[in-house]
C-alpha cells in the first residue's frame, strides 16, 4: 500500500534527489512537478492522485496518475494529447479532471497557458530574421591564416620559377639539351600577343575618342563677355593677326616679282599719305626792280 504522508515525511525530513535548497525557498527538479516548488500539495512522489501538463516538440500533453495504477510503474501515467486550440484544450482538461481537487485543476490550466504563450513567442522569433552567431576558435583561425600565407608564398615562388624558365627558353640558354613541354611556352606567347592586341585596341579607341571630341568642339558656339576676355587672349589674337599678315606677304611674293613691286609701291604711297605731318606755311616775298623814269622816257 502507498501512504502519501509517510513518503512526504521521509522526503521532507531526510533527503530527496530532486530537492534544491536556496536561502528563501525549496525547489523541485522532477519533470512531472506541476509548479516547480517542493511542498506537500505539488510533490509528484507524495501524491497518489496527481496530474500535470507537459510539452513535447511543440505539442501539449496532459499526464494523470491514479492509485489504481501504482503497482504498475510502466503504466502509472495516463497521457492525453491536448488540442492546438486554446479553448478546446481547456475543455479537455475540465472533462478529464472533473472530480479532481480544484488546486490540481487550476494549476494544470495555469501551466497550459504559460506553455502556449512561450510556444507562440518561439514561432514569432523563428519567423523573424535574426543574426546567427557562429562560434570560432582562435586556434582554427590561426591555422587557416598560416595555411593561406604559406600558399601565397608557394604560389609566388612557382610563378617566379616559371617566368625565369620561360625567359631562359626564349633566350635559348638551354638549347636542345632538355625536351621541355611546349604548352607553357605557347601559353605565354599567346598571352603576350593578346596583351599587345589589347594595347593597340585601347590606343585606337583613345584616338577615335579624341577625334570625336575635336569634331564636337568645332561645331560648338560660345558667347563670352568683355570682362571674361582677358589681356592674354587679346595678345594671342594680335599675334594671330601678325602671323596671318606674314603668311599673306609670303604668298604674294611667291606669285610674281612684278606684282610684288607694284604692291610695295602702292603700300608705300598709302603709308606716306596716312602719316600725319605738321603743317608748315611758307611765305615767298618777291622783290621787283622798278625802272627809272629817265630810261622810260628814253624808250618812248
Amino acid at each position: 500500500m502507498q501512504h502519501d504522508d509517510v513518503i512526504w515525511s521521509i522526503i521532507n525530513g531526510t533527503f530527496c534527489s530532486f530537492k534544491v535548497r536556496t536561502k528563501s525557498q525549496k525547489f523541485c527538479r522532477n519533470e512531472y512537478n506541476l509548479t516547480g516548488l517542493c511542498n506537500r500539495a505539488s510533490c509528484p512522489l507524495a501524491n497518489s492522485q496527481y496530474a500535470t501538463v507537459r510539452e513535447e516538440k511543440g505539442v501539449c500533453y496532459l499526464y494523470m496518475k491514479t492509485v489504481e495504477r501504482a503497482a504498475f510503474p510502466s503504466r502509472m501515467w495516463e497521457k492525453v494529447k491536448l488540442s492546438r486550440s486554446y479553448e478546446k484544450a481547456l475543455q479537455q482538461i475540465n472533462e478529464h479532471l472533473i472530480y479532481w481537487p480544484k488546486f490540481i485543476k487550476h494549476k494544470c490550466k495555469q501551466r497550459f497557458t504559460k506553455i502556449t504563450q512561450y510556444l507562440i513567442r518561439i514561432r514569432r522569433l523563428v519567423l523573424k530574421r535574426r543574426k546567427k552567431l557562429v562560434p570560432l576558435s582562435r586556434k582554427i583561425e590561426k591555422r587557416e591564416r598560416r595555411k593561406e600565407e604559406k600558399a601565397l608564398i608557394a604560389a609566388k615562388i612557382d610563378t617566379a620559377i616559371e617566368k625565369e624558365l620561360l625567359e631562359r627558353l626564349k633566350s635559348g640558354t638551354y638549347g636542345e639539351i632538355y625536351n621541355f613541354p611546349s604548352h607553357a611556352f605557347d601559353k605565354v606567347m599567346d598571352e603576350e600577343v593578346e596583351e599587345e592586341s589589347e594595347s593597340e585596341k585601347e590606343g585606337e579607341e583613345e584616338e577615335d575618342e579624341e577625334e570625336e571630341e575635336e569634331e564636337e568642339e568645332e561645331g560648338e558656339v560660345e558667347y563670352v563677355a568683355e570682362e571674361d576676355f582677358e589681356e592674354s587672349d587679346i595678345s594671342d589674337l594680335e599675334d594671330m593677326d601678325r602671323l596671318q599678315g606674314d603668311d599673306s606677304d609670303d604668298e604674294s611674293e611667291s606669285s610674281s616679282e612684278s606684282s610684288s613691286d607694284d604692291q610695295d609701291v602702292k603700300k608705300g604711297k598709302k603709308l606716306k599719305a596716312r602719316r600725319k605731318r605738321p603743317r608748315v606755311e611758307i611765305e615767298y616775298e618777291q622783290e621787283v626792280d622798278q625802272p627809272s623814269t629817265s630810261k622810260m622816257r628814253a624808250k618812248t
